[in-house]
């Protein structure tokens, strides 16, 4: 079975008990999760989670040069909004993709698929990172 990870949306929306042998979990994933936690609880479970993906070396995490290669997918997705006359400022809309560019870039170098609702960004930054996904509808 190929390697898998899931972005934040599938946690969310599907709410997966069962992990996939060959999983890996993405760091940017858990910080999305974190980010949303309701308790202290829940953050506790994140971090359980995140240092047994780290210890067993399946949590992609992004190099420098991953943050470097976002900053340029999101610097040439802004110049192409800008140049069909759009805000002189990213929106918070642009700004977001760079998560899933990073969970792209990493998955990508790490031979991972993505399941994921969010095909649209994905479609965008495979222009620039042929990563392999697939919608949860099709996966599950």
């Amino acid at each position: 079975m190929p390697r898998v990870t899931y972005d934040t949306n599938v946690f969310i929306e599907y709410q997966p008990t069962y992990f996939p042998q060959g999983f890996v979990m993405s760091a940017v994933v858990i910080q999305e999760l974190a980010a949303g936690a309701r308790d202290n609880s829940r953050l506790k479970q994140l971090d359980d989670s995140r240092r047994r993906y780290e210890k067993q070396g399946d949590l992609m995490t992004p190099s420098g040069e991953d943050w470097w290669f976002a900053g340029k997918v999101l610097n040439s997705l802004y110049r192409v909004v800008q140049r069909h006359g759009g805000d002189s400022e990213p929106t918070h809309e642009q700004m977001r993709i760079v998560r899933d560019v990073l969970i792209a870039r990493t998955a990508k170098r790490a031979g991972v698929m993505v399941v994921t609702k969010n095909l649209s960004d994905f479609e965008r930054i495979r222009r620039f990172c042929a990563v392999k996904v697939m919608h949860p509808d099709s996966y599950f």
